[in-house]
């Protein structure tokens, strides 16, 4: 991949801007090259390189309307002509929506480690993924294929320019696992689980403990019994519960907040939101974010921010546009375009320090699947974004789990977990073990008290 200059191409587009009499003009720009393969039964399933490129200029004209235009031509004359189209578009840009630089697109940006790898290739990325698939399938005879799984690699770099001299930049290596395996067994329905592993570069990825959770995880589902419905405490995994509360992220969201799509209202920060224990930040720095970038789509700096602290509803999440009407400071999380989107990094959710009542220990683990309707473990959630409805706070979601009851887990043949988020957050009675890191955010295991569970019927 050819590497971006920045300053070439800043004095290329002030070149261009002050031909077209341009004087307020940005732009983002990004680059990649991605290698990876699949494969299925020991054959290469698909392999596919790519290169991209392609960059976004907005143009205000002397009214402050905005205009935008995107491209993927890099060259004198589409450059150009993106100026050109931005700065028609901006004739009919929207009076009452009108984004402005970011006043800390200049500020300076936290330092990153994030070591450079060179491209494996993708032969090299096909002969590990071959072996990774035989490895799994030897773990049990029920496993019998793995369906969904790949192996990639990319080489990307972005950056952000704007006419007041803002210069952001960054490179990156990232590369990912993905092994999603399939048992079968005589007179016994199917069962799937997988896992994933992120990390700078394909020569770093934990192959082998990504092999070892899809084996574990798809085995321990082989023995599965149906559940009776009913009101159950249960007991999200770390990866579930990131996913529940990404779903959900609108509560944090100025954007959704200020289009009256968010459940949150501008009078509902500090207020309380959840268990008088529980805190959210939003930490895109966090060492554990495989692929953070320091700057947003406004070359806002990326930082850590308390979303909810001791249970209450700190701040939210803004771009320039929503931290100017809240009267705040832009948090980082924009978009680039001309209604800039607003949206989450990676999420840190644990205990407030201090708080009483959070942690639970084993033994009450142990002693909470002895008697009664017993407890539910719940591994993953499906169908997100249809059983998720964000801006009334309901949802109704299959899962993947265990039942705990008498000592014993068993898996759960086909169940729906549902509720309300906001009665949800307020039912959590504590949190099991050392909070793990996920590609989605750092999380302990949660439980909560009182969710409904439908059983198959």
């Amino acid at each position: 991949m050819d590497k971006l200059d920045a300053p070439a191409l800043r004095s290329r587009i002030e070149t261009f801007a002050q031909a077209q009499a341009i004087g307020r003009w940005d732009l983002g720009a990004a680059s990649s090259n991605d290698s990876s393969v699949q494969v299925d039964r020991g054959e290469a399933k698909q392999m596919k390189a790519a290169q991209r490129s392609s960059i976004t200029v907005r143009v205000w004209n002397g009214d402050g309307l905005v205009g935008i235009t995107s491209t993927s031509d890099l060259s004198d004359s589409g450059l150009q002509k993106a100026l050109a189209g931005a700065q028609d578009a901006s004739a009919f840009g929207n009076p009452d929506d009108c984004p402005a630089f970011s006043p800390l697109a200049t500020a300076p940006l936290q330092v990153l480690e994030q070591p450079l790898h060179e491209p494996r290739g993708i032969l090299e990325l096909l002969t590990s993924l071959k072996d990774a698939e035989r490895q799994l399938l030897d773990r049990h005879p029920a496993l019998t294929t793995v369906p969904y799984n790949g192996l990639a690699e990319r080489s990307s770099e972005r950056l952000y320019l704007n006419s007041d001299g803002a210069c952001r930049q960054q490179q990156l290596t990232t590369a990912s696992v993905y092994l999603y395996a399939r048992a079968e067994q005589a007179g016994r329905k199917p069962r799937s689980a997988g896992a994933v592993r992120l990390a700078y570069g394909a020569s770093d990825l934990d192959l082998a403990g990504c092999i070892t959770e899809a084996a574990e995880r798809t085995i321990a589902h082989l023995d599965y019994a149906p559940i009776p419905t009913g009101h159950y405490t249960v007991v999200f995994s770390p990866e579930a519960f990131l996913d529940l509360i990404g779903a959900f992220s609108s509560l944090f969201n100025a954007r959704a907040v200020l289009d009256g799509v968010s459940l949150s209202s501008r009078n509902s920060l500090g207020q309380s939101l959840a268990v008088p224990f529980l805190s959210i930040a939003d930490n895109g720095l966090h060492p554990g974010n495989i692929g953070a970038s320091n700057f947003d789509g406004e070359g806002t700096p990326t930082r850590r921010l308390s979303l909810v602290e001791g249970g209450v509803l700190q701040n939210f999440l803004h771009s320039e546009a929503t931290a100017r009407a809240f009267g705040v400071a832009p948090t980082g999380h924009a978009g680039l375009g001309a209604k800039v989107s607003v949206g989450p990094d990676w999420f840190e959710i644990g205990a407030t320090p201090g708080a009483a009542g959070a942690a639970l220990g084993l033994d009450r683990l142990a002693a909470s699947s002895q008697g009664g309707a017993g407890l539910v473990l719940i591994d993953s959630l499906s169908a997100l974004h249809a059983g998720v409805k964000a801006s009334q706070g309901s949802f109704s979601l299959p899962f993947d789990g265990w039942l705990l009851q008498g000592g014993e887990a068993r898996s759960i043949e086909a169940a729906t977990v549902a509720g309300d988020i906001r009665s949800l957050l307020k039912a959590i009675v504590g949190f099991e073990g050392e909070a793990k890191v996920t590609p989605d955010g750092l999380c302990p295991h949660v439980w909560v008290e009182g969710l409904s569970i439908t059983g198959e019927a």
